[in-house]
């Protein structure tokens, strides 16, 4: 005879469900942005002093509203948020991979700071990589930006993480059987 309530671990299961696919979402996000980054950041492109098209044609755009903004301001602007994305999917997929596995998960703070470092790792990696490209010129200062970008995107997802967790009311304690 089946009992009338649900086996104990049905419904963890039913509920763990749509978490799963949200983490398997969340890690293909995570994939396809990297492999875009080492694209991008790794492509062999030819050195010459002009602009590339999208920083002209943005420039052009931007100091048509009125907004008074140079060439290198707008590459370093570019750095910081092609890094952005890292720290905003690096968190959750942090602390996600740590619960999975049954390990400890780490703060949001402390997950900000393995993020970051996460991410400056990266940024340090393309920029040896890109000493050994034929048009590519590694410079300190993308690393410390692309650092600062991943460091913005996890504060981002800590502090509305933080902000939920707090406007979340806290659950009832379960009754003894």
């Amino acid at each position: 005879m089946e009992a009338p309530w649900p086996r104990r671990g049905a419904r963890r299961a039913r509920d763990a469900r749509p978490y799963a696919d949200g983490m398997r979402l969340l890690t293909w996000t995570f994939a396809v942005y990297l492999a875009a980054v080492l694209v991008v950041t790794l492509w062999p492109s030819p050195q010459s002093t002009d602009a590339p098209g999208w920083a002209t044609s943005t420039l052009g755009f931007l100091q048509g509203l009125g907004i008074p903004i140079t060439l290198p301001v707008l590459e370093a602007l570019a750095n910081v948020v092609m890094f952005g994305p890292f720290g905003v999917l690096g968190v959750p997929l942090l602390r996600g991979a740590a619960a999975r596995r049954g390990r400890a998960v780490p703060g949001a703070w402390r997950a900000v700071g393995l993020v970051t470092l996460a991410g400056c790792a990266l940024s340090v990696a393309i920029e040896l990589t890109q000493n050994l490209l034929p048009g590519r010129v590694p410079t300190v200062q993308d690393v410390v930006l692309n650092t600062a970008g991943a460091l913005l995107g996890a504060v981002l997802v800590a502090l509305v993480v933080g902000g939920l967790a707090r406007r979340r009311p806290a659950r009832a304690p379960r009754p003894a059987r």
